[in-house]
């Protein structure tokens, strides 16, 4: 018969708890919702919705991504059209940190630490007060990895609720307040 030492045993029950307590202490980015607001948990599987276009604005590196019913009503022609998106349509648009890549040729500019992660969704009744979208914005924290709700001291300033990027986007109204357009492949 083995023995097994003490000293061992505490040793392994005392990681399987620490990492437990590392697995439990993480968090749950689907919880999290803007107040008055959209719930991150409204665009589960943003990851791996297509691309519909990317971007540079400043020191930021954007990809932004559409939903089935958003790409297939780019395909379909909207807003150029003069259409609306359907309800159910979806962005989210990631904006990372832009960092230059020294050890590539030409030294491109890519993306760095992830900043945040914006939501749109089309639903003209629930958001006809702003268009017939509804808007959220999550500011990623990279000390602590987690996500929180944009706030009025973010740049630019979030007011906190599903109506919040109606006003930047009123400017475009004429394109179904999207100003993504989605280019030749």
């Amino acid at each position: 018969m083995k023995r097994t030492s003490v000293p061992s045993t505490v040793a392994v029950v005392a990681l399987l708890a620490a990492l437990g307590g590392i697995a439990l202490a993480a968090q749950d980015r689907y919880a999290l919702q803007v107040p008055g607001g959209l719930a991150f948990s409204e665009f589960r599987g943003y990851e791996d919705w297509q691309t519909v276009a990317v971007s540079q604005n400043g020191k930021m590196i954007e990809t932004i991504l559409g939903n089935p019913e958003m790409i297939e009503a780019y395909k379909a022609g909207i807003p150029g059209n003069g259409k609306p998106f359907p309800d159910g349509a979806r962005m989210a648009k990631i904006h990372w940190n832009a960092k230059k890549a020294e050890d590539e040729p030409g030294e491109p500019l890519v993306p760095g630490a992830l900043h945040d992660v914006d939501f749109m969704v089309k639903d003209s009744k629930k958001f006809a007060d702003s268009g017939g979208w509804g808007w959220a914005e999550f500011e990623y924290d990279t000390a602590s990895n987690t996500f929180r709700p944009g706030n009025e001291s973010d740049e630019p300033p979030q007011a906190n609720d599903a109506k919040c990027g109606f006003a930047c986007h009123t400017i475009v109204a004429a394109k179904d307040y999207v100003f993504t357009a989605y280019p030749q492949r």
